[in-house]
């Protein structure tokens, strides 16, 4: 079984609805990573990343 790197895009669409509708100042983007899940994952080498260099 393969993990899942990136949200689908219907997770995307049900966040952003789910933030416009709280109206309040957008997270920092390690509480964006933890309600995504993406603070869980992690790679063979070391902490999890977006594969960004």
């Amino acid at each position: 079984m393969t993990q899942q790197k990136h949200p689908t895009k219907e997770q995307i669409r049900q966040y952003l609805e789910a933030r416009q509708a709280e109206r309040c100042p957008p997270p920092s983007m390690q509480e964006i990573r933890r309600q995504l899940g993406w603070d869980m994952l992690r790679t063979a080498g070391g902490p999890a990343t977006l594969g960004y260099r």
